[in-house]
């Protein structure tokens, strides 16, 4: 048997039981050594040896049974009790010797066979995600079926890097972390697995990023310093040290005939987009276009208002691409704008550089998309405000070279944070209104969702809609403007603008505000229902506010007053740092929660913990030494396609 065969072609799997088994994402052999066990069940101390004496099918008044065996364990009679398996009498025949574990009421047990490992009972047994008509137990009997028959392929981790890192043989891992013997190979099997995940998802980036930078050309772009520091000296402010360092990498990648492929990240306000603009101006100055991309329309008229400014006196054309705007030829310099860049047909002057905001809420063939209008491929410049901690960036994002801004502009105060409990709600409420009223403050107001929910889970889970008009009781109604992601971009548009011109003073959202909504003079950010949300999300949030000099305040409401809820938010009002947030997120929430589950890019783990900080590290060593050593069977694989679970082929 090898691990492509279909698992309909397993013994007494017909297609009923295939169609289920695909729920759980298994299609193949493989797929069913795979799908590895959430748990393991104890038993090795609870089960006895006993010897069926009786069993019978007893009929209730309601057309019910129950099965009633009586047993031997030892000297002593056991009598037990089971529900609804009128099969059992035929099964529990009289002197049956079997393997039993746990109380007289719905025991687990299993036959004992000559020979046979248990596999049930007495044992560390596994219990595994499950499905309708699927149960632990029946994977149980199909995967020890598998591993008995199964020709496990070469192992194709070098024996150099097992004995490096401790790891045991892959054949043996796959028995162990479905049947272990002891808790002990049971930690060694996972380790080994784990590892390969990460081993294969940084190997195969690395690769990528080798390959790109080898096979593809790209223009070199000449930087004119004295008018690079000609425009730096124009600037209303001071680039930071953090901005200085970056500008180097990056101008260094673009003075290169190798396209430049650079993740910047930096918290709210760090300061990227001038960065980006620095860069756009060295391709405008070696006579090649730009395409500036962002997710929402909103974010790039903003980015547009931004360059407009930076660049002001350069000479430099630009032009809004969205897709309510008339189509007229792409001919400025810099093109900035949101999807739409994508249907449309850009002009014959050469694209030298390819700038994407919140990269991540791109997919790679969108990106793509881009890149390979022409023959020679452009630089490109990813930026993303969401901070990104070391294992991750490592592993999801190893095929592209990191910069990090991890430095506010001179001037910016850090914002004040409170953790308000719901007994001060009331009187932060009236704190929040008389700023509006005696300092005329802007404040954010954000909740979790746009419209109530009719679910009992989420009834004290506030929601934008209603809340808006509640809040007419606190604010006067010519003050208050509503924002969420389902009105239209005009209606949008027109609130934001409303409210960055301070003709409404209170700004009622939800999270649609987090990516890239910029309004100078807000100072306060009221986040309701806090708890709902992860810390880097809610750092993101209070990037919002204070960004023109002013003390910016945050208050984070919580609805919920469990000790690890307030122990969890709290750390908001003691750290400031994104980054930190973000890597105490992941150890809390795990990188799903962190970046959403939907992104595009993200390796699906089934044992990997991107939090593991010390794995990471060490499948990202492993990875790098491999690549080096240019080991053959790895490199084919990796040509091949095959990655991952696939590798196991």
């Amino acid at each position: 048997m090898n691990q492509n065969l279909p698992v309909n072609k397993l013994p007494l799997i017909g297609q009923k039981l295939a169609a289920k088994l695909n729920k759980l994402n298994i299609a193949s052999v493989g797929d069913l050594i795979r799908h590895y066990p959430s748990r393991h069940l104890d038993l090795t101390n609870t089960t006895v040896k006993a010897t069926v004496v009786t069993c019978r099918n007893v009929y209730t008044r309601f057309g019910k049974t129950l099965q009633k065996a009586t047993v031997r364990v030892n000297d002593q009679i056991r009598e037990l009790t089971w529900f609804n398996q009128p099969w059992l009498p035929k099964t529990l025949k009289p002197g049956l010797l079997i393997s039993l574990a746990g109380e007289d009421l719905s025991p687990d047990f299993e036959v004992i066979k000559t020979g046979a490992k248990l596999l049930h009972t007495g044992r560390l047994v596994p219990i595994y995600p499950e499905t309708a008509g699927i149960s632990s137990k029946w994977l149980r009997t199909k995967i020890a079926l598998v591993l008995k028959t199964l020709v496990f392929p070469k192992d194709l981790l070098p024996e150099n890097i097992k004995k490096l890192y401790q790891l045991i043989d892959q054949t043996t891992a796959l028995r162990q972390i479905h049947f272990p013997d002891n808790p002990e190979k049971l930690a060694s099997a996972k380790k080994r697995l784990a590892f390969d995940e990460l081993f294969w998802a940084q190997l195969k980036n690395l690769y990528q990023k080798q390959q790109f930078k080898k096979l593809n050309l790209s223009y070199r772009l000449k930087v004119n310093q004295e008018k690079v520091l000609k425009l730096i000296s124009s600037l209303p402010f001071q680039l930071t040290d953090g901005q200085k360092q970056v500008g180097k990498e990056i101008l260094t990648d673009l003075d290169s005939s190798r396209p430049m492929n650079r993740l910047l990240q930096g918290d709210v306000g760090s300061g990227k987009t001038v960065v980006a603009a620095i860069a756009a101006f060295i391709a405008f100055d070696n006579g090649y276009q730009t395409v500036f991309m962002a997710p929402t329309q909103i974010l790039a008229s903003q980015h547009f208002n931004t360059l407009q400014s930076v660049l002001a006196d350069t000479g430099l054309k630009l032009q809004l691409v969205t897709a309510g705007r008339e189509k007229t030829e792409l001919t400025a310099d810099i093109l900035i704008g949101t999807q739409a860049l994508l249907h449309r047909k850009l002009a014959e002057k050469k694209l030298g550089l390819i700038v994407i905001d919140e990269q991540h809420r791109f997919g790679v063939k969108q990106r793509g998309q881009l890149q390979n209008q022409g023959k020679t491929t452009p630089h490109l410049l990813t930026m993303t405000a969401t901070p990104i901690p070391r294992t991750v960036a490592l592993t999801v994002y190893g095929n592209l070279d990191l910069s990090t801004l991890d430095e506010l502009p001179a001037g910016r105060k850090l914002i004040k944070t409170w953790l308000v409990n719901t007994q001060k709600q009331l009187s932060a409420w009236h704190w929040v209104s008389q700023q509006v009223e005696k300092h005329l403050a802007q404040v954010f107001i954000v909740y979790p969702l746009i419209d109530p929910s009719g679910s009992e889970t989420l009834a004290d889970v506030k929601a934008a809609t209603a809340e808006y008009e509640t809040l007419k009781a606190i604010f006067k109604p010519d003050q208050l403007g509503l924002i969420h992601g389902r009105l239209k971009a005009k209606v949008k548009q027109a609130a934001l603008n409303k409210f960055r011109d301070g003709e409404t003073r209170v700004l009622v959202a939800t999270p649609v505000i987090e990516v890239g909504i910029d309004v100078p003079n807000a100072s306060i950010m009221v986040i309701v229902n806090a708890e709902r949300f992860g810390l880097a999300q809610l750092h993101q949030l209070r990037g919002r506010v204070g960004r023109a000099g002013q003390q910016g305040y945050c208050l984070l409401f919580s609805g919920k007053n469990e000790a690890v809820t307030i122990k969890r938010l709290d750390y908001l009002t003691k750290i400031n740092s994104g980054l930190k947030l973000a890597e105490m997120d992941l150890k809390l929430r795990g990188p799903g929660q962190l970046y959403g589950t939907v992104q595009h890019g993200f390796w699906q783990f089934k044992l990997a913990d991107l939090a593991d900080s010390e794995l990471v590290s060490a499948a990202y060593l492993a990875a790098k030494t491999v690549l080096n050593e240019a080991n053959p069977a790895l490199l084919q694989t990796l040509k091949r396609g095959k990655i991952g679970i696939a590798a196991f082929n």
